[in-house]
């Protein structure tokens, strides 16, 4: 059974990545600009962290294990991870792979992956904190959390904050 729904998960991210995500309504202004304090007052209040920011993006990154085979990502690199996905300000778990680790093309992974998982190499570990934007935007997962405590699902609007074990990536 967890198998089933760990891979409808994976499916999931797959088919959600596709939805725009660039800051571009006033609304969705608002938006970045709640979730870049969110993402600065939890940096600021764990200094510990040695996060990075990737560009401009306000993707942070926090190389766990930076691992040990160098890969070159592109959007059809096939990636297999394990992950667990939290919600930023309460640490609420919404999502884990578990010991089913999926399979899929990075380029169909939500931004915020297709961005931070090429930070390390095959074989590491990464911590990605993500704005709205780069993850479901306003978008409501109804299906996510739900077996964690959720009962209406993940709402709209979240700052994420993923582990992720990349354990096989291939071109």
């Amino acid at each position: 059974m967890n198998r089933i729904a760990v891979t409808v998960l994976a499916l999931f991210f797959c088919f959600t990545a596709c939805r725009k995500t660039d800051v571009g309504s006033a609304a969705e202004k608002a938006q970045a600009i709640i979730d870049d304090k969110i993402i600065a007052d939890y940096l600021a209040a764990n200094p510990g962290l040695n996060a990075k920011r990737v560009d401009t993006t306000g993707v942070y990154y926090i190389v766990v294990d930076p691992g040990t085979v160098n890969t070159i990502f592109t959007t059809s690199t096939y990636v297999t991870v394990g992950y667990t996905g939290r919600v930023l300000t309460t640490g609420q778990v919404f999502a884990e792979s578990g010991t089913f680790n999926p399979s899929f093309t990075l380029g169909s992974a939500i931004r915020g992956w297709r961005i931070g998982i090429p930070q390390i190499k095959k074989g590491g570990k990464v911590r990605l904190l993500l704005p709205s934007r780069y993850a479901y935007g306003p978008y409501a997962q109804p299906q996510l959390g739900v077996t964690y405590g959720l009962k209406d699902g993940l709402p709209g609007n979240l700052v994420l904050d993923f582990d992720i074990s990349l354990y096989d990536a291939v071109n």
